[in-house]
């Protein structure tokens, strides 16, 4: 069943061109001269891109049904760049590779929930939390007064192994948040 340009609403999925999109906004425009059209800003679910496309008014698209699915995120596979994942309605347990779950993987810690964006039940994108509170398992020691460095952070590994640059008052132990799109210190939490 094909979707009309007039049946466009704000975050459905279409599937043309061998890809699946997600419509961020669309804008119907009837000039004086010529027939009428649709101009959208769509997201390639694939890799995150976002492209611009214009619709002429009527034209068909295949819809494509996504649906949201929440897992938690078990443990790593170092060896073979992999994590594993159960899904929360059904306790299956699925090995993913670990560079689809893109930027902020190495910020989670387990029984995390991820969210798996699914098209006829296959997982085509993950979305992980914007915000995580990790403990801090190791810290550079930071000298109070020190300027001569230049720096106001010292570096740091999380209880997850990621490595992260934080303030010098934080200590081993403390559990700090971050920003798991830029990997950056937002606060601490609580002291160790």
């Amino acid at each position: 069943m094909a979707l009309d340009t007039s049946d466009f609403k704000t975050g459905m999925g279409l599937n043309f061109d061998g890809e699946i999109y997600v419509l961020l906004e669309f804008q119907h425009v009837k000039p004086g001269k010529g027939g009428a059209f649709v101009r959208t800003r769509l997201k390639r679910v694939k890799n995150g891109s976002v492209i611009e496309r214009t619709f002429r008014s009527g034209e068909k698209v295949e819809p494509a049904f996504l649906e949201k699915k929440k897992f938690q995120f078990l443990y790593k596979i170092e060896s073979e760049n992999e994590v594993v994942v159960m899904d929360m309605d059904t306790y299956e347990q699925v090995h993913v590779d670990a560079n689809t779950l893109g930027e902020g993987a190495e910020f989670l810690k387990e029984e995390a929930e991820v969210i798996g964006l699914t098209v006829n039940e296959v997982v085509i994108s993950w979305e992980l939390p914007n915000f995580v509170e990790l403990k801090i398992v190791e810290a550079e020691p930071g000298i109070k007064g020190d300027t001569v460095s230049g720096s106001s952070t010292k570096g740091a590994t999380l209880e997850s192994g990621a490595k992260v640059q934080v303030p010098y008052h934080i200590n081993e132990g403390d559990v700090i948040k971050i920003d798991t799109r830029t990997g950056d210190y937002i606060e601490r939490v609580s002291r160790g």
